[in-house]
């Protein structure tokens, strides 16, 4: 034998380094996996030169032929693997995460193989004083040093590029220019909001010359306005590989821990991009500067010129060239058929003075109207260069008014709610929407993707369930411009504070605003009630009387979040939302409060923990839907006394996202028989449901997607006899389908693409050919064969294939990865 199983390694070899060099190139979905991968093949290649180039000396050690023969059938399954990730959509979320996993452990194995077998090989042949070996041996070392430590581990991904940007070329040369300066360690970029400081910020990180240069080892955070220190340092860490996050008691500890583990990266470039810097962050920066590393550089997007750092790179407007450009982009038809004058088009652009957003907004909500409507727009506008940039964008609020529906403008000036710079979950709104306006599910997403048309949010889809033709996402999110949210903002703080639909407040620390201190008596007529505090809050309320209000939010960053003791008296209230926005989880408490609201309706858990269930105060008689997102509730669905149908008795659904502590269902959930929907996705700890689910016979809706663990369905599903929607998607576990599935005589829609156990099956159970109002399945291709068999029993199904198939191979590469 030749080491390394000569020619046969060396072709492998060769050929999973190009497939994972191009796949990190052009596989958005797990670039940050590649370029690691890719990292580690690249630093181990001299130690397999080194040894092909002693393999005349080395026949004695046939010994390892079985070692090498596995090792090359996993980098064959790695080739396999690599290619298939390649075809896996970006936005498929749900799938990214489990193949992700895979090409870690493929990149584990390849460490470990060579730091283990080659390393042994390496150490038998410098005993035997094998040709060249010493001349070998320090770079071997470094080499195997580098990996234990993680040097080529990299870092998380940076944020792509927005699509149709103009006029950024040159302040991308001269930013990169003045940043790649041996001499600058910090770039501030300060411009007003609006201008595009984060949009040059992201070209930067992705422009060719940056990537050769910091090769991946580019943090990329953006600095909410009530962050501090710590909070940061946290996101930072989160995207080191292979890093903890520990409790910091500091912020010199977090600071003097970060620096620790940004200098197991030295030598090696590293680029760190605050975005969003306010006033409040400049000790955050004078902080993150004074790490001591050598080729370390700092690059602050800001609406403050920090001129502490100078020069400051003041990112100017677009000029009339290119401000045309994009407007047009937004406002007139690519086919050129508009007929609005051009010296019209050219005021409008001139009104919007140069400002990005400006463009996009006013021309978005131009575009498709009549020549009457510019003019319109055009003389309400002043003629004042002094206008600030929030007028501007007013008439795309007030636009907003002549919409048949008077709630989209009230939709749109409720995202005041939320933090700024922070994704919100569609539903969330959804629930706000439904309560506050008497609005069904699809109009309330209607008006998102209105409000997202004109510009006024970015509404994200991060996972599809079936084709388009189901429109509606099954996961979505919302953002909206920090610009826009001023905007909103401002329009609903014109009214004195006791006449305000929104009372929207922002704390730091205890600091009360003045007029909660002085009118806290006084009742204030608002429907909606947001308040954000920091981390440094101490939970303690000055009362607050609110007798309109029927939507509470809280946006909470501290380890403990308390429920203001005034809530009691709301007895309005509709729904309550509590998200925790700091770097861990906020313990809940004061919950029993909520008992007595007699209108209560929805509540909203984010990045929580809680275990109210413990509290027998709580009895929220009229909630019909409570939802629980990547909280910490594993004790509260554990098996207890409670009878939960007393606690809830009107609960019509439930919704669990990301709980990862989530072990076992509450067997007394299947007593609530109110329940219409239950939606458990993306909680790899479950493992099984409860027998007892029969019970929920008014259950309509049955969502399981992405709980990888979870086994079966239990037979006693059979008797929901009410359901229409079953989706256990992506439950790679699921090996069958329960013999009695055909009972379910009102089912209607089967979601079972990427169940990677039921593509398996040789045969569905025999009663599914009952389910006569079946109309849609959605599955892989080796499934769809066997519902496309009883055609001749369900004449108005519709079988529909996932666009990722070969679902057979590639479980064999996973289980040849898993068992070898």
């Amino acid at each position: 034998m030749e080491l390394l199983a000569g020619a046969a390694l060396g072709a492998v070899m060769s050929e999973l380094f190009q497939v994972v060099k191009t796949g990190a190139k052009h596989t958005l979905s797990f670039k940050s996996n590649l370029k690691t991968l890719k990292k580690t093949l690249k630093s181990v290649k001299p130690i397999f030169d080194t040894i092909e180039k002693l393999q005349e000396e080395l026949k004695e050690l046939e010994h390892q032929e079985e070692e090498i023969l596995q090792f090359t059938k996993k980098l064959q399954s790695g080739v396999d693997l690599v290619k298939y990730c390649s075809t896996i959509h970006y936005l498929n979320v749900f799938k990214r995460p489990f193949y992700s996993k895979k090409l870690g452990d493929l990149d584990k194995a390849i460490v470990k193989f060579f730091n283990i077998q080659v390393q042994g090989l390496t150490a038998v042949n410098s005993l035997r004083a094998v040709i060249g070996v010493k001349q070998n041996g320090d770079k071997l070392d470094s080499i195997h040093k580098s990996l234990s430590i993680g040097e080529y581990s990299g870092f998380g991904a940076i944020p792509g590029v927005p699509i149709g940007v103009v006029g950024f070329d040159q302040p991308l040369k001269e930013l990169k220019e003045m940043l790649l300066d041996d001499k600058v360690k910090i770039k501030v970029v300060s411009a007003p909001g609006g201008c595009g400081k984060t949009t040059l910020a992201k070209m930067l990180c992705n422009d060719p010359d940056i990537q050769r240069i910091f090769k991946g080892n580019i943090l990329f955070v953006t600095i909410s306005r009530l962050a501090d220190t710590t909070d940061i340092v946290k996101k930072i860490i989160q995207q080191l590989p292979s890093s903890q996050l520990p409790d910091f008691h500091s912020d010199e500890d977090a600071i003097n821990h970060l620096e620790c583990l940004l200098k197991r990266v030295s030598p090696s470039h590293i680029l760190l991009v605050l975005d969003d810097v306010w006033r409040e962050g400049v000790s955050l920066v004078d902080s993150l500067f004074s790490l001591n590393l050598p080729n370390y550089k700092i690059l602050v997007t800001s609406r403050f010129s920090f001129q502490r750092f100078k020069p400051v790179y003041n990112l100017k407007i677009l000029n009339d060239q290119d401000a045309m450009t994009l407007f047009c982009q937004y406002a007139l038809p690519d086919d050129g058929s508009s007929t609005i004058p051009y010296d019209l088009v050219e005021k409008t652009v001139r009104s919007c003075k140069g400002f990005p957003i400006a463009l996009k907004v006013v021309g978005r909500s131009l575009y498709g109207q009549e020549e009457v409507k510019w003019r319109h727009e055009q003389m309400s506008w002043s003629d004042s260069t002094s206008k600030e940039l929030l007028d501007r964008l007013q008439p795309s609020l007030d636009a907003l008014d002549e919409m048949n529906e008077s709630s989209l403008k009230d939709c749109c000036l409720d995202l005041g709610s939320f933090p700024e710079d922070q994704k919100v979950s569609a539903t969330t709104l959804m629930d706000i929407w439904a309560e506050l306006y008497n609005l069904n599910d699809e109009k309330t997403y209607c008006n998102l993707v209105e409000l997202a048309f004109r510009n006024l949010v970015n509404l994200f889809c991060t996972r599809q369930t079936g084709n388009e033709a189901d429109r509606l996402c099954n996961e979505r999110s919302v953002m909206q411009h920090d610009l826009l949210r001023d905007l909103t903002i401002h329009q609903s703080n014109t009214e004195p504070i006791k006449h305000r639909k929104r009372l929207f407040i922002e704390m730091q620390g205890n600091n009360f605003p003045q007029w909660w201190t002085e009118e806290m008596n006084q009742p204030i007529q608002a429907r909606l009630l947001s308040i954000s505090t920091d981390k440094n809050f101490s939970g303690s309320w000055f009362p607050l009387t609110l007798p309109a209000v029927e939507v509470v939010i809280l946006n909470c960053s501290s380890a403990m979040c308390t429920i203001p003791e005034f809530i009691e008296k709301m007895n309005q209230l509709k729904v309550l939302i509590v998200t925790n926005y700091g770097a861990s989880f906020s313990k809940l408490s004061n919950f029993q409060i909520l008992g007595s609201l007699p209108n209560l309706r929805r509540m909203r858990f984010e990045r929580v923990s809680l275990s109210f269930l413990d509290t027998p105060l709580l009895k929220p008689g009229n909630l019909q839907k409570i939802s629980f997102t990547m909280c910490e509730i594993g004790t509260v669905f554990e098996n207890t006394n409670i009878d939960l149908s007393h606690v809830f008795p009107n609960l019509e659904e439930i919704e669990i996202d990301c709980c990862e502590d989530l072990l076992n269902l509450h067997v007394g959930l299947c007593d609530i028989v109110s329940l219409k929907k239950i939606s458990i996705t993306n909680c790899n700890g479950l493992s099984a449901l409860p027998e007892e689910i029969g019970r929920l016979t008014n259950l309509e809706y049955l969502l399981l997607n992405s709980c990888t663990n979870l086994l079966e369905l239990p037979e006693s599903v059979a008797d929901l006899h009410r359901l229409k929607v079953l989706d256990i998607s992506d439950c790679l576990n699921i090996s069958n389908l329960p013999g009695r599935v055909g009972e379910l005589r009102a089912l209607k829609t089967i979601h079972m693409g990427g169940c990677l156990g039921l593509s398996e099956l040789h045969k569905l159970p025999s009663s599914v050919k009952d389910l006569t109002l079946l109309k849609k399945v959605i599955c892989d291709v080796e499934a769809s064969h066997l519902w496309e068999s009883y055609g001749s029993h369900l004449k108005n199904l519709k079988v529909e294939v996932v666009k990722e198939d070969a679902v057979k191979s590639l479980m064999r590469v996973i289980s040849s990865i898993q068992h070898s």
